[in-house]
């Protein structure tokens, strides 16, 4: 078996440093050419090593796998936009968006389960307002004061019974709590709540639909588009729930 000397000398075979032993006492020439075979083994063993695992060492390609595939990812929309001021009756700051959205499972999705069958809501669609507000990241945080994985503002938190916005099983009842109370008032409407959620009950009441503005009508587009790619990718959760004739303005 080759191994590699301290030094980083190919010719270490077996634990001995001896030339002559490693080659079985053949002349030099032999030995020459049989170095020179052993050395490009040797180098086309770590070539193929390393494009087996894209050119990163096994320590990389480990620390690389146990990186979230999504997170947030700042602001939502330029500086000033609806969800980065607070602006609305939610008091909810929706100004963290998600990169990617992916609808593969999280450690939450127990709690986001919990949650809404405690709530009598679809865990997809809770599940789509979570990754759009927080990517799933329980320390996200707004420039608005909005806090945790549901985005809760410190007002909105209180009066939902939240303690601790931060804290994932709390963050998650309290926006589910306060998705519920935006179905009930909408007749169950889940694109009117998630606009309600994002721009306050208020202002979808103002205009009889999703409020015109653009984050908004963005912000339930997306969501609902996570929640039913969640919904595909796990089948247990039911099956999609038909359009509503929402008017969108545009």
């Amino acid at each position: 078996m080759i191994v590699t000397s301290p030094i980083g000398d190919p010719l270490a075979v077996a634990g001995g440093r001896n030339t002559a032993a490693a080659t079985g006492g053949i002349g030099p020439q032999a030995a020459v050419a049989r170095i020179a075979e052993l050395q490009q083994l040797i180098s086309q063993a770590r070539c193929g090593g390393a494009a087996s695992s894209g050119g990163a060492s096994f320590a990389d390609a480990l620390a690389g796998a146990g990186q979230p595939t999504a997170s947030a990812a700042g602001a939502y929309g330029p500086a000033g936009a609806f969800g980065a001021t607070g602006v609305g009756a939610t008091g909810f700051g929706s100004n963290v968006a998600a990169a990617g959205g992916s609808p593969d499972a999280t450690p939450y999705d127990g709690l986001v389960a919990a949650a809404a069958q405690r709530n009598g809501i679809d865990p997809a669609l809770l599940h789509g307002l979570i990754q759009q507000e927080s990517g799933f990241d329980p320390a996200a945080s707004s420039g608005a004061g909005a806090q945790g994985l549901c985005q809760l503002m410190p007002g909105t938190a209180a009066s939902l019974g939240v303690s601790n916005p931060l804290d994932p099983a709390q963050s998650i009842e309290g926006g589910a709590r306060y998705l519920k109370q935006q179905l009930d008032a909408f007749g169950g409407d889940p694109q009117l709540a998630l606009a309600a959620y994002n721009a306050g009950p208020g202002a979808v009441h103002r205009y009889g639909g999703v409020p015109p503005y653009a984050e908004t009508q963005a912000y339930v587009q997306k969501v609902m588009g996570y929640a039913n790619a969640y919904r595909s990718a796990h089948p247990a959760m039911g099956a999609a729930a038909p359009p509503t004739p929402t008017q969108v303005y545009s």
